[in-house]
C-alpha cells in the first residue's frame, strides 16, 4: 500500500520559513517524479515544485522562485520544500504528489501565513 504523508506546515508570520517534508512508503521512491502542490480554500490545486527522479531536474512555479526549493533524499524515500520568504498568499494545505504513470497522493499538510 503506497503511503505519502506530510508534515512541517504550521502558522508562520509573513517573512518567516518552513520545511515540508513527504516520507514515502510502499513504492520504489527513485522510480517517481515527485511534486508539490498546494490548494487554497475556493482555489484550485496548483503545481508549486516539481522534482525528477534523481534530483538532477527541477520545476518551480513563477510564484515561488527565489523563495523556494524543492529537494529529495532517495535514501529516506522523502521528498522536501524549503519555504523561504513567506507571504500571506502561500496560505493554502500543501500537497505531495508522486507520478510516474501511476498517480499518489498524500493528505496534504497546512500551511497559514500570518501578515
Amino acid at each position: 500500500q503506497v503511503q505519502l504523508v506530510e508534515s512541517g506546515g504550521g502558522l508562520v508570520q509573513a517573512g518567516g520559513s518552513l520545511r515540508l517534508s513527504c516520507a514515502a512508503s510502499g513504492l520504489t521512491f527513485s522510480s517517481y517524479g515527485m511534486n508539490w502542490y498546494r490548494q487554497a480554500p475556493g482555489k484550485e490545486r496548483d503545481i508549486v515544485e516539481r522534482i525528477n527522479w534523481n534530483g538532477g531536474w527541477t520545476y518551480y512555479a513563477d510564484s515561488v522562485k527565489g523563495r523556494f526549493a524543492i529537494s529529495r533524499d532517495n535514501a529516506k524515500n522523502t521528498v522536501y520544500l524549503q519555504m523561504n520568504n513567506l507571504k500571506p498568499e502561500d496560505t493554502a494545505m500543501y500537497l505531495c504528489n508522486a507520478a510516474s504513470g501511476a498517480d499518489y497522493w498524500g493528505q496534504g499538510t497546512q500551511v497559514t501565513v500570518s501578515l
